[in-house]
């Protein structure tokens, strides 16, 4: 049976291991598991830090204004990138129905168009820190679907980080003048749809078969479609196309291609990294490049720094460890029949 955190686990061995098949001969050793960590983490970073200038940089050039036709063109290099990846493998694809995935690209439209959106309102440290938020909903989610119980270590982390959140977000307000609240809004729903989203695909990797590779593939064409509707009913992709064949060709399309092909590559290497190292040292690599990637922000968009920012950030780093602490507590037990049945 697969895991959860088995999704995209062919992408990233397929991205990661093809580099060393070429150029390494069979007859070497393979690389070292310190090689191997410092490699994969190195790749993280950088892939992720390339991916948060190139996304800032997509907001202060002429597609500012246009952050869902931005994704759409994301879903359509991912679903080819996807597509080569399929062929190079030789994939069979499952018997499910394009229609079984709807709900899988429904949620990763929404909470990648979200997040990108988020940022014709918010600055990119404060949508980075809203991002990682992300175990606030996953938490109000299983407590109120799987009934789980948390410590009061637990929910004193998640009440910490929503007050570095407040102390964070009032921040950006006193230094953005034309701040706007949709833009909480709409980044708070991205990490809603991110939080249901891992359950989803579980779901349908155990009950069809469905591996990695066609998950993405399936998701992000069926997203594609969708954006391109909703792009074209709003009017933003007459506005993109315009300005993607009226603008200079680098300012537009070759931010927009190394957006996308860093967001995928980055996202195969963790992956990589959960499977070599583990999700603790994943997690706490992926922190790190959120870290640089906000001090570099500061530095190369060069915007007004405000201790209260240092203050939320703590906040927020402190509430996570402690909401990521992992307490004894007493089990829930089984009422119903079909919670019997769940165990």
């Amino acid at each position: 049976m697969r895991e959860a955190g088995d999704i995209q686990c062919s992408t990233a061995s397929f991205f990661f291991e093809l580099p060393f098949t070429l150029l390494i001969p069979p007859s070497l050793p393979l690389l070292s598991m310190a090689s191997h960590f410092l490699t994969t983490a190195g790749g993280v970073i950088g892939c992720y830090v390339l991916y948060g200038y190139v996304q800032e940089f997509i907001f202060v050039s002429p597609l500012r204004d246009l952050g869902w036709y931005v994704t759409f063109l994301q879903f359509v290099f991912y679903t080819i990138i996807s597509t080569a990846e399929m062929h190079y493998q030789g994939h069979r694809r499952s018997p499910l129905p394009m229609s079984s995935f709807f709900l899988v690209a429904f949620l990763t439209v929404t909470t990648m168009g979200c997040s990108n959106a988020a940022l014709m309102y918010l600055n990119y440290p404060t949508q980075i820190m809203f991002k990682s938020c992300k175990p606030l909903p996953v938490m109000l989610g299983s407590m109120v679907l799987q009934k789980k119980r948390y410590s009061l270590v637990n929910i004193g982390g998640a009440a910490l980080m929503c007050a570095g959140l407040v102390v964070f977000t009032l921040a950006n307000v006193s230094v953005q003048p034309a701040f706007n609240v949709f833009g909480v809004f709409i980044i708070c729903l991205s990490l809603l749809a991110d939080a249901v989203i891992g359950n989803v695909q579980e779901s349908l990797m155990r009950t069809g078969g469905v591996t990695g590779t066609e998950m993405i593939f399936r998701s992000y064409l069926l997203g594609s479609v969708l954006l391109a509707f909703y792009c074209a009913v709003t009017g933003e992709l007459q506005s993109g196309l315009y300005i993607t064949f009226t603008s200079p060709f680098v300012v537009t399309m070759v931010p927009v291609i190394l957006f996308s092909i860093t967001g995928y590559f980055g996202l195969s290497l963790v992956l990589v990294l959960i499977k070599s190292h583990g999700a603790f040292i994943a997690v706490t690599v992926t922190n790190l490049r959120k870290l640089v990637t906000m001090i570099l922000s500061f530095i190369l968009f060069p915007k007004p720094f405000l201790f209260q920012y240092v203050v939320g950030g703590g906040m927020v780093a402190s509430g996570l460890w402690l909401a990521g602490r992992k307490t004894p507590s007493r089990p829930v037990l089984p009422t119903t029949a079909k919670d019997m049945q769940q165990l």
